[in-house]
């Protein structure tokens, strides 16, 4: 019979214990887990994806329920443990389950420091920690304008970068002179702050908030020095504490943490802890790949008979890599320059480029990598292993960047010892191994067969470049799964699609064999666009294969009601469809109009039945706010009114959103042209961003304004609108034909290459003309959706799917 173990926590360092478990011993016990979130366990660095808009949940889930079912482990969300009775060894959830161990598992986390001020207890103060903290503040963004988020720590630039990505006016308060002074040295935080102010967030520095202003909602922040903000909502990230109340109430022995012996062992017998809530030699940790140390630990201690034998968790080096609103970062060990210390530093301001390694007794102790971290799993290898460098020239410890132009990839110079995805702790030898061993092929197979990959994923480039160097074959991140009802990737199930002449969602699932008879949220919308994309004018689109925002030609709230976008062509409108807005506004009780970033009127808050008599009231076309295609083309007023406009930004603005206003596109697409090079159409941050000089336009491409912040790359310039709308075309198709369901343009661009889109592009006239005919048969085919939406008022069951909802 086997052992009952129960787990407390549903996070990433406890189902990692579990997985490890399942790994060396998958019959040794009957495995159960409370959570206290209503979700299965998830990547909580991703975040930050989900407060930006760039990924949902389901993105973000490391198991999916079915792992639960698959490995017999029962799992109770949204019910927390309140009681543990550690003589019976029983536990007693928040909804009355009962449940008896064997061994039994803390895995509870941290809770996010709320600092005690006066005020902290008023509506929109909130923290930023987990999956409710981002849809608050994006819920917030709908309605405010100005936020305030206390702390310039990680998680607090995280937080502002969301914030301004939802078009909010941000300012970041820290109580210390730089920012992220627990990662970075004072230069290296200078230079990030003057990055981050580039793009917009304003910081107040050596800042001590006395007070949250307000009666029942927050208004303002007052400060120890009489100064004062504004602000609508309050976000704190100044750290987190461990969750150990329950604990201290079970009797388990505590300090900051719960104190724990190299084995993980509390002060009780068959109770054990594991991760931010678990103290070692003084120590609690709050990044991720010492937590999975810990439970790699403990599972080998729960599988093995002689547990003693090994030498059990000694303790980590810590160390951050990570990319800060699209700066690389890394950090390790002691970085601060001290007594006994000596320092070898680059700094290339022209390149922002900032690079220290601590040495004291001929071994580096430290280092701080600044916007080019090429050099971290070296230099982390020599702290680890304390190599003696007495020998080595300065240039060989910090060579100078990609040594001189070679695009050979870092990984050929590699040791095998040195660390390729820090998260998991997966070394460059392991995977090679893994690779020769298991015939591994693709990044999916290493991610699933080593973890390397699976938390940041900032290691996959170098992971996929480990299997070219391995197998001999040229191999990118391009082979993974479209989603785990399947083990085709997205570019096989395009190719078979077009082969055997696949016409509907479910006749793809049913040729191809998939594992779920309905597929799920990531695979039915990705099938159905490339159904439509591959053969437009047969293949017919399935609606209960599409978002509710899309099914209903508007934008869902939190609390069930919906934001209906008219569009507004460049951001133009008249005195007839203001009325028109205001009219319907007052007809419907619309609580909210706002006016957004695209340059248009939000009327938010319209109920579900209304949905269809708003629409047709309106009498305007939908925005497409909720839709994979394009949404809007910003402009500036031009050279119609504006002293320094060049070139007619409104007239070509409009065009533009005219002519590709509903065609299907693998992710959402973002235009926007500006009549001169002062761009206050913002177009360098856009999908396609068009700007006017004297004499003809520049095209910048693959621009995203989301946290994978990227300015747009400059692909040509022209002399007439004609020809930047031709190539706007062909690049659009190829992007429709080729990118994966959900990939940006930033995100396309960057796997394929500018180059390559140049060659195909602009130097292949005959092609460019080719892929611009199959666009216009694409254009041919679309209607308005003006038609559909107003014939939903008769048709209210067309909002709802036939099996499976698909919620985004």
């Amino acid at each position: 019979m086997r052992e009952k173990l129960v787990l407390i926590g549903n996070g990433m360092a406890g189902i990692r214990t579990l997985e490890e478990i399942i790994k060396k011993d998958s019959n040794r016990y009957d495995m159960t887990v409370f959570g206290e979130e209503p979700h299965p366990n998830y990547n909580r660095i991703l975040l930050s994806s989900v407060l930006q808009g760039d990924a949902d949940v389901n993105d973000i889930v490391l198991n999916d329920y079915d792992w639960y079912k698959e490995n017999d482990v029962t799992l109770h969300t949204g019910d927390p443990i309140v009681k543990v009775d550690t003589k019976k060894q029983v536990v007693y959830s928040e909804k009355g389950v009962e449940t008896p161990y064997d061994k039994l598992i803390f895995a509870t986390g941290s809770n996010p420091f709320m600092l005690p001020l006066p005020g902290a207890d008023k509506e929109g103060v909130i923290a930023f920690r987990n999956i409710k903290d981002c849809e608050t503040m994006i819920e917030t963004s709908k309605n405010y304008k100005k936020a305030a988020v206390i702390g310039g720590g990680l998680l607090g630039l995280e937080a502002a970068r969301g914030l301004l990505n939802l078009n909010m006016e941000v300012d970041v308060i820290h109580i210390a002179d730089t920012l992220m002074e627990r990662q970075l040295d004072n230069q290296a935080g200078k230079m990030l702050q003057e990055e981050l102010e580039s793009q917009g967030m304003n910081f107040l520095l050596k800042a001590q908030t006395e007070k949250i202003l307000g009666k029942d909602r927050v208004t303002g922040l007052k400060f120890k020095d009489g100064t004062s903000i504004q602000a609508d909502l309050v976000v704190m990230a100044v750290g987190i504490k461990p969750n150990i109340e329950l604990a201290q109430k079970s009797g388990l022995k505590t300090e900051r943490a719960i104190m724990v012996n190299d084995y993980m062992e509390t002060n009780i017998e068959n109770v054990y802890a594991v991760g931010e809530c678990a103290q070692h030699r003084g120590i609690a940790y709050g990044l991720v790949a010492p937590l999975y140390e810990q439970g790699k630990v403990l599972a080998e201690h729960l599988c093995t008979n002689e547990v003693k034998n090994k030498p059990g968790y000694q303790g980590s080096i810590v160390y951050t890599q990570l990319k800060v609103s699209g700066v690389n970062v890394f950090s390790a060990g002691n970085f601060q320059d001290g007594e006994n210390t000596k320092a070898i530093r680059v700094h290339d301001e022209f390149e922002g480029i900032y690079k220290k390694v601590v040495v004291q007794d001929n071994k580096v102790i430290g280092a701080v990598l600044f916007g080019d971290t090429s050099d971290s799993p070296r230099i982390l290898d020599m702290i680890r292993t304390e190599q003696d460098i007495s020998g080595m020239s300065k240039v060989a410890i910090l060579p100078s960047e990609n040594g001189g132009g070679s695009t050979e990839s870092p990984v050929v110079a590699m040791a095998d010892s040195e660390t390729i995805c820090g998260c998991n702790g997966v070394s460059k030898g392991d995977i090679c191994s893994a690779i020769k061993e298991q015939g591994l092929s693709t990044v999916e197979e290493v991610k699933q067969c080593t973890n390397a990959g699976r938390s940041c994923g900032g290691c996959k480039p170098l992971v996929a470049d480990l299997i070219s160097l391995t197998t001999g074959e040229e191999v990118g991140d391009t082979k993974e799964p479209m989603c785990g009802c399947t083990d085709h990737t997205h570019e096989e199930v395009v190719a078979q699609i077009r082969e055997l002449g696949l016409s509907h969602p479910r006749e793809v699932m049913n040729v191809l064999g998939w594992k779920s008879d309905e597929g799920c949220s990531k695979c039915r919308p990705a099938i159905n666009y490339y159904l439509k994309m591959v053969d437009p004018i047969n293949n017919a689109d399935d609606p209960t294969s599409r978002f509710i925002n899309e099914r209903a030609h508007a934008n869902i709230n939190h609390n069930g009601t919906f934001t209906v976008v008219p569009r507004m062509y460049g951001g133009v409108t008249n005195a007839e469809q203001l009325r028109k807005i205001a009219d319907v506004a007052d007809k419907y009780e619309v609580p909210l109009l706002k006016v957004t970033g695209g340059q248009r009127i939000d009327l938010v808050g319209v109920e579900k039945d209304n949905l269809p008599k708003v629409w047709k009231d309106l009498g305007m076309k939908s925005g497409s706010a909720y839709a994979k295609a394009l949404r809007t083309v910003k402009t500036c007023v031009g050279s119609q009114f504006c002293r320094f406009g060049t070139q007619d930004s409104i007239g070509l603005g409009q065009e533009l959103e005219k002519k590709f206003e509903y065609i299907n596109t693998p992710h959402k697409v973002k235009m926007a042209v500006s009549a001169c090079p002062r761009n206050c159409a913002e177009s360098g941050i856009k999908d396609f961003g068009i700007v006017g000089v004297d004499g003809g336009w520049e095209l910048y491409v693959a621009g995203n304004g989301g946290v994978d912040l990227r300015a747009g790359d400059l692909f040509c310039k022209v002399k007439t609108k004609e020809e930047i709308i031709d190539i706007i075309s062909a690049f659009m198709q190829y992007y429709r034909e080729n990118a994966r369901y959900l990939e940006r343009t930033s995100h396309f661009v960057e796997r394929v290459g500018l180059d390559h889109m140049k060659k195909v592009i602009l130097e292949d006239d005959e092609g460019r003309q080719v892929l611009i005919e199959r666009m216009e048969v694409a254009l041919s085919q679309l209607s308005d959706p003006w038609k559909e939406i107003v014939e939903q008022e008769e048709k209210q069951s067309e909002f709802k799917t036939s099996n499976v909802e698909i919620v985004q």
